[in-house]
């Protein structure tokens, strides 16, 4: 097996940004199970919860999204008056979202992580991730 780009690990730290949740059109999949904690999180009934935030594609679920200024963002992206991004459902989002960046796009390549870099300022800073932790985030997400 040939050696991992990364193995020495990989930094990241959230900025609070938003630009891992706006953007093109994109989709954030989540599981049933999932949906129940998010609609438990908002504190409403699952069928409100999807019926108000959330569609099916392919078969799948998929959180909505809305058009601002920034471009398609999360339903649950936040944002303050200094334009300081957050999410809606922090405790309870999904995988997908818990996962990033350590996403098997991003670490394909060390270009791939250059790549995501460019949009998202908290690559290459913060806490060290050593390759055995991301090798376990990149595992637990489904997508």
């Amino acid at each position: 097996m040939s050696e991992l780009w990364y193995k020495d690990g990989l930094s990241f730290a959230c900025t609070q940004c938003g630009n891992c949740c706006t953007g093109a059109p994109g989709y954030v999949w989540f599981t049933p199970e999932e949906g129940t904690q998010m609609a438990k999180h908002l504190d409403i009934e699952e069928s409100v919860f999807y019926r108000r935030h959330a569609h099916r594609v392919n078969g799948h679920w998929t959180l909505n999204e809305r058009k601002t200024h920034k471009g398609f963002d999360c339903v649950f992206l936040v944002r303050d008056d200094s334009d300081r991004a957050g999410c809606a459902l922090y405790g309870a989002r999904p995988m997908q979202c818990r996962t990033w960046p350590f996403w098997s796009e991003n670490l394909q390549r060390a270009e791939s992580w250059e790549r995501a870099g460019k949009h998202c300022p908290g690559i290459n800073q913060g806490k060290l991730y050593p390759v055995e932790e991301i090798r376990i985030i990149k595992d637990s997400n489904p997508v």
